[in-house]
């Protein structure tokens, strides 16, 4: 991550976490400024960012992972936060996230990245 849109600005962070979201804030040519989970924004190359969308478990509890998108639903897996994973289609308040070989839909609430609050 860079301060300013260009390989002449400072670099402030290197991420070495696999699938970590940021929200891009702004673009500037092939640069994109991000927000990650800390709030951290900087700058980074198109070609440093991955198409796949990710989100991380976010609160104090331990997060369901339900077979289906709705609040009755059976829990099939439990994450905790802080736990990374791509998320898929998101409806009606829950996003598919697959976490190492693992799926279920979990609230938009309890996660933060792409499509989530």
């Amino acid at each position: 991550m860079r301060t300013g849109p260009s390989t002449e600005f400072p670099v402030t962070w290197v991420y070495k976490r696999e699938n970590l979201p940021v929200k891009v804030v702004a673009v500037h040519s092939v640069w994109r400024k991000v927000q990650d989970p800390d709030g951290e924004q900087g700058w980074f190359h198109v070609r440093l960012l991955s198409p796949k969308r990710a989100a991380i478990v976010i609160g104090k509890e331990i997060g369901a992972l339900r077979d289906a998108p709705e609040a009755s639903a059976h829990i099939s897996w439990r994450v905790e936060p802080g736990v990374v994973g791509l998320i898929e289609e998101c409806e009606k308040g829950y996003c598919r996230f697959e976490t190492e070989g693992r799926y279920g839909y979990i609230e938009m609430a309890r996660i933060w990245g792409d499509e989530a609050p």
